[in-house]
């Protein structure tokens, strides 16, 4: 099954100084560079999803700023795909299934955040799409969240969402596991 990389949002606004600062985006997108570029040597397909907000009210991805766009970390490179996209699904109104499709992609191996937005809804999509998915648990990063007064901690956040995406969506694995069995 021919395997492609999906490096979702990771974006100057999720790091230290952005609008939407997440914990452990530094680590999590070192992951991410170490995943592109062992695709990258593989001469695999390669998918950068990118976030510009347009919805009113939106406060980071803001169309033509500096935390728009994609981090130096993972910056694509000229004959890369980049994928526009302006809700949490990177299918939603996006190229991404046409794209999987005429690279003959049937395996999704996925990164990058929000964990509980944009990596959760973008995975479920791929799945009702018949596409298998796999995580890279490290290489995703989440925030805190507030719920009826409570403070849920990032990593707690993390953890739910991970363990529920790979109750049925997902296989979820580290980027070490992720190379071991490469």
């Amino acid at each position: 099954m021919k395997k492609g990389l999906v490096i979702i949002d990771v974006q100057n606004d999720y790091f230290k100084g952005g609008n939407m600062e997440l914990a452990g985006m530094e680590n999590s997108s070192e992951n991410c560079r170490f995943l592109l570029n062992s695709f990258r040597e593989k001469k695999a397909p390669i998918f950068h999803i990118q976030h510009i907000a347009i919805g009113e009210g939106s406060n980071f991805f803001l169309p033509n700023t500096k935390g728009s766009e994609i981090h130096e970390s993972v910056k694509p490179k000229e004959k890369e795909a980049v994928v526009v996209k302006h809700f949490p699904s990177a299918f939603r109104d996006t190229e991404l299934n046409d794209l999987l499709q005429r690279s003959e992609v049937k395996e999704l191996i996925v990164c990058g955040a929000m964990t509980h937005m944009c990596i959760d809804t973008t995975i479920r999509a791929a799945f009702d799409l018949g596409y298998t998915c796999t995580v890279i648990y490290d290489a995703c990063a989440a925030r805190d969240l507030e719920f009826e007064g409570r403070i849920v901690k990032a990593s707690e956040v993390q953890t739910a969402f991970m363990a529920s995406l790979k109750a049925v969506f997902a296989k979820v694995l580290t980027a070490k596991e992720f190379f071991k069995i490469e």
